[in-house]
């Protein structure tokens, strides 16, 4: 089984997409479930879902690690042109992964208790994210 999924994202943060997963792999029975984000200046994560201070602050340590081109810091970037967050969401995707791997069983993802599956969007203006999927079993 193939499917895409767009998550809408707004600036900088973890989306959750965990529901939509869930809907696509009710009764598929047991398999091995690969996600890959389709962009270079986001990400694929699996992150607790309980507090939202684990995202506000896992966004915030990504901005203090790779801050804008605007930043003194960031000066020997030479990728600018498209704005000050391109190349550091380029870094940013660089660090976290692009891809998941996720066992299914009994047609659900195997995750944790407070687990969530996110799109961390790197970039300040909203996008409009393809993240391809792959359900084999």
């Amino acid at each position: 089984m193939q499917t895409d999924f767009t998550i809408a994202t707004n600036g900088p943060g973890l989306y959750e997409f965990t529901r939509d997963v869930l809907k696509w792999t009710a009764g598929s029975g047991d398999g091995l479930l690969t996600l890959f984000i389709r962009h270079t200046s986001a990400s694929l994560l699996v992150m607790e879902n309980a507090d939202p201070e684990v995202r506000t602050d896992i966004t915030a340590f990504f901005h203090r690690l790779v801050p804008p081109t605007t930043d003194p810091s960031m000066a020997y970037l030479t990728h600018t042109y498209e704005g000050p967050d391109d190349m550091p969401a380029h870094l940013k995707a660089a660090m976290m992964p692009v891809s998941l791997s996720i066992p299914v069983r009994d047609g659900r993802p195997v995750l944790g208790t407070w687990q969530g599956i996110y799109v961390v969007e790197h970039r300040t203006r909203p996008h409009q994210r393809q993240v391809a999927a792959h359900l084999a079993g």
